[in-house]
């Protein structure tokens, strides 16, 4: 560990809370200015934000790194973007140049000096390669980045798409690095994260806790907080009695609506369910026999009743999906029509029709976040009425997201939130150059091709009624082809006490957790 530069970021936050909160010690948040916050998972991933696409992560590059751009605190809308590091920003008449005016004087975490262009040049290079980013398929439409000065930076794409700003805002392969810092560490910059936001990188303790504390030197002012003790608490029933004993000041809900209605009827909190909903979908990888077969695809969408998935998950928390783009995305189409009925008979005809009478087993890789794994064992309850086996093996979350690139999943449960625009989502779950395996591939799991033309098509059309004209039709391609099954869009469900006052309404987050900003504080 740089010792002499962490030094630095600890004596200016300084106290008894921050050396409490760097030793990891369990104290009640209001007393030391800590915000002790509770997440689902056993440990982190990898720290680091062009790498990491996993929920636990998420909202922390939030409080760590900032983007060119970023969603106003409290909100997941494209039309909610503000700036961020860039002051400013104008784009050409094309839609091809991009030109961002950078805030003078804001300074990377720990010593590691002011933040330029050239941090930002470095950051979007970084995100565009597959080597060192989950993103890179994103950045494929950039030609060049450029900076001019040290406070500005060109971007010049390729071809126009549908919302540039997305790509930059604080989110995912947006996220602004210090090159300084990425350089000197190498690998070692994903245990170890420097970025420019609020908070700061404190201590990581593994299968422990993740500490962060209060960058002093924040852009917007100094965090009202001391300091962030994010804690991996995997069990439901511990971190539950965590946030009911006080020892929890925020707490990442269990996706249903009993722990909703549970947790609303404590005294002195308040439950936020909010957007942008997570949609889970079922991938089917087409590469792989018996799924080659479109009956038999088909078969496990008529097996799949997405109304045991309402009354499992709740009808207050969660939402049928219905089309591989989730709703509220701009270019959504409702594929409703097209996905077949259920029925669990129809699915037995279906795959004795292909050749499989005593129906079939298929082998399922799937993450040990309790969340997701219900969702899958009773997906795996419902296929097994149709004959439809699934061979479930459930490994840790980073294993899980190792393996299933590695195509070694014949059903990969997925549950993802992106910028709300179809491009995005079609883009990296459907599209011929995103399949898993190939250069820059991440995240189609089906090697689903059916809709190039209508994704590649939208993406440069200028007339929007012709553009979602183009994405409802490569959402009707895909339901034909019958690449997934979309099962529902869960709303994501959080917990604070009443003496935590974030700062802002919140509605709606795309870093899957609630921002804490330099504004939130707790109530005296």
């Amino acid at each position: 560990m740089r010792l002499t530069k962490l030094a630095t970021g600890i004596l200016l936050a300084g106290g008894v809370a921050l050396a409490a909160l760097t030793t990891g010690q369990a104290i009640a948040g209001p007393d030391t200015n800590i915000l002790n916050v509770g997440i689902a998972a056993p440990d982190a991933g990898r720290l680091d934000p062009h790498l990491s696409a996993t929920t636990i992560d998420k909202a922390v590059f939030g409080w760590m790194f900032n983007g060119l751009v970023r969603f106003k605190p409290g909100t997941a809308s494209p039309e909610s973007v503000e700036p961020d590091l860039a002051e400013s920003w104008e784009a050409s008449a094309d839609g091809l140049e991009w030109t961002f005016k950078l805030r003078q004087g804001v300074q990377c975490h720990h010593g590691y000096g002011e933040l330029t262009s050239d941090d930002v040049v470095y950051s979007l290079a970084r995100a565009a390669d597959k080597e060192r980013s989950s993103f890179s398929s994103d950045f494929a439409v950039f030609d060049k980045v450029e900076a001019p000065d040290p406070y500005t930076v060109k971007i010049t794409l390729k071809n126009p798409v549908p919302s540039l700003l997305g790509l930059v805002t604080n989110y995912h392969g947006g996220n602004v690095v210090c090159k300084k810092a990425a350089e000197e560490m190498g690998a070692d910059f994903q245990k170890r994260p420097i970025g420019t936001g609020p908070f700061m990188f404190g201590e990581y303790t593994p299968q422990q806790s993740l500490t962060l504390v209060a960058n002093p030197d924040y852009f917007r002012g100094a965090p009202q907080l001391a300091g962030i003790n994010y804690q991996y608490i995997p069990s439901d029933s511990a971190r539950d009695l965590a946030f009911q004993s006080g020892e929890l000041d925020m707490v990442y809900g269990k996706q249903d609506q009993t722990w909703a209605e549970r947790t609303k009827g404590l005294e002195g909190v308040t439950v936020h369910v909010m957007e942008p909903a997570e949609m889970s979908v079922m991938y089917l990888n087409m590469a792989s026999k018996p799924l080659d077969d479109i009956r038999v695809r088909k078969a496990i969408a008529m097996a799949t009743n997405r109304d045991q998935f309402m009354d499992f998950k709740g009808r207050d928390v969660t939402r049928v999906a219905n089309s591989p783009v989730p709703q509220g995305y701009l270019g959504h189409a409702d594929m409703s029509a097209l996905m077949p009925a259920y029925d669990v008979e129809g699915a037995k005809a279906l795959l004795a029709e292909a050749g499989y009478p005593d129906g079939i087993t298929l082998k399922v890789i799937h993450t040990a976040l309790p969340g997701m794994l219900g969702t899958m064992e009773v997906f795996q309850a419902q296929m097994a009425q149709a004959g439809i086996n699934l061979d479930l093996e459930v490994v840790e979350h980073a294993t899980f997201h190792a393996q299933i690139r590695e195509d070694l999943s014949q059903i990969v449960h997925y549950s993802a939130a992106r910028f709300p625009v179809a491009d995005t989502y079609l883009t990296q779950f459907y599209h011929s150059n995103s399949i898993v395996g190939t250069p820059g591939g991440i995240t189609n799991f089906s090697h689903c091709a059916v809709a190039d033309a209508e994704i590649d098509g939208a993406r440069v059309e200028q007339d929007p009624a012709k553009q979602k004209e183009l994405w409802k039709t490569a959402q009707e391609k895909i339901m034909n082809e019958i690449c997934s099954v979309p099962i529902y869009e869960n709303l994501q469900i959080w917990a604070t006490r009443n003496n935590v006052d974030l700062g802002y309404d919140l509605i709606g987050s795309l870093t899957l957790g609630p921002p804490v900003t330099e504004t939130t504080h707790f109530v005296k």
